[in-house]
C-alpha cells in the first residue's frame, strides 16, 4: 500500500509539472474554428458558399479534417511522395489537378488501402470496375495497388462521368454513389448538380470533404500545422525492370536484384503473391528501389509544396 501511495503521488506530481498554469486554473487551450471562404474554384468550376447550407456542410468537413491531426499529418507527408507523379498523370490525361483530392478523400493516400467492401488502392476501385477500366486483378497481380496504373484508370472513369454530367462536383458524387444512382436522383429530384440533391449522409458529405482537403492541403500552416521538410515522405527513386516471363519466386528474384522481398513488395504493391505465372508474356514494369532512396541520410529533402513545411 505504501508503494502504491508513493506511485500515485509521483503520477500527480508529473502531471502537474507538464500542465500550464492556465490549465491548472481550469482554462483550456484556444481552439479556432475554420474560416469558410465565400467561394472557390474547384476543377475550374465556380462553387459559392454564400448559401447557408453550403457553408455549414463545408464547415463540418473542414473541422473534421483540420482536427483529425493524426491522419491529416500523415496525409501531408504521403502527399510529398505521391502528388508529383499522380498529378503529372492527371495532367497527361487532361484532367483537373483538383481531382487528386478525391484520391485523398478515398484512401488518405494509403496505397495499400482496402475497404470493408473490398475497394482497393489509392483510388479505391472495386475489382469489377478495375477490370472494366483495364486493370489486371487476380490472386497474383492486382493493379489496383499500382498507384500510377490506377490513376490512369481513374482518369478514364472520371472522364466518362464528366461526359454525362458536365460538372465536376457531380462527377465526384457519382464516384462515391455510382453514376446510375446519381443520374436517377438528378432526374427524380429535378436538379442539375449534386449540391442540390438530397442523398444519404456519406455521399452528401463526400464532395465537401474533397473540397475541405483541397483547402487544407493548399496551406496547412494556415491551420496551425508545423511540419519540417525532413519529416515529409520522400519519393522513392527506382530502376524499372521489364519482366515478360514467369517468375517462379519473387523472393529469389528480389535477392538477385539486391533488395529484400519486403522492399520489392513495398515498391510494387500490385504483386500479391510470391510468384508470377504470366502465361501470356505480358510485360510488367517492376520497380527496384535505388540504394540512395532507402536511407534518410542519402535520400535528401525534396519538397513538392513549400506551403506544407515551416523551414
Amino acid at each position: 500500500m505504501k508503494y502504491i501511495n508513493i506511485l500515485l503521488v509521483t503520477i500527480v506530481a508529473c502531471a502537474t509539472a507538464f500542465t500550464s498554469p492556465a490549465q491548472r486554473a481550469g482554462e483550456f487551450m484556444a481552439v479556432a474554428a475554420p474560416e469558410i471562404p465565400e467561394s472557390i474554384n474547384f476543377c475550374g468550376d465556380h462553387v459559392s458558399f454564400d448559401r447557408i447550407d453550403m457553408a455549414e456542410r463545408l464547415d463540418r468537413e473542414m473541422t473534421s479534417v483540420i482536427y483529425g491531426q493524426t491522419m491529416t499529418s500523415l496525409i501531408i507527408k504521403r502527399a510529398n511522395r505521391y502528388f508529383p507523379r499522380l498529378i503529372e498523370i492527371l495532367k497527361e490525361n487532361n484532367m483537373p489537378e483538383d481531382l487528386i483530392y478525391l484520391a485523398v478523400a478515398e484512401s488518405s493516400l494509403d496505397i495499400n488501402a482496402l475497404s470493408p467492401a473490398k475497394a482497393a488502392g489509392i483510388w479505391q476501385f472495386m475489382a469489377a470496375t478495375g477490370k472494366q477500366y483495364g486493370l489486371e486483378v487476380n490472386d497474383d497481380v492486382d493493379e489496383r495497388y499500382d498507384p500510377e496504373k490506377e490513376t490512369v484508370a481513374a482518369c478514364r472513369y472520371l472522364r466518362d462521368a464528366y461526359s454525362r454530367y458536365h460538372n465536376w462536383a457531380t462527377v465526384c458524387a457519382s464516384y462515391n454513389a455510382g453514376t446510375g444512382r446519381i443520374t436517377n436522383e438528378l432526374s427524380s429530384q429535378q436538379v442539375n448538380n449534386s449540391f442540390d440533391l438530397r442523398l444519404v449522409s456519406e455521399t452528401s458529405r463526400y464532395v465537401f470533404r474533397i473540397i475541405a482537403y483541397k483547402l487544407f492541403l493548399e496551406n496547412p500552416k494556415k491551420y496551425g500545422y508545423r511540419i519540417y521538410s525532413n519529416q515529409l515522405y520522400q519519393p522513392i527513386d527506382c530502376e524499372v525492370i521489364e519482366v515478360s516471363t514467369p517468375v517462379s519466386n519473387w523472393v529469389i528474384w528480389a535477392k538477385e536484384h539486391g533488395i529484400s522481398y519486403m522492399q520489392l513488395r513495398d515498391a510494387n504493391p500490385w504483386i500479391r503473391s510470391t510468384k508470377l505465372p504470366n502465361a501470356s508474356g505480358k510485360v510488367y514494369r517492376v520497380k527496384v528501389p535505388k540504394d540512395d532512396s532507402l536511407y534518410r541520410s542519402k535520400a535528401g529533402n525534396k519538397v513538392y509544396n513549400r506551403n506544407w513545411v515551416v523551414d
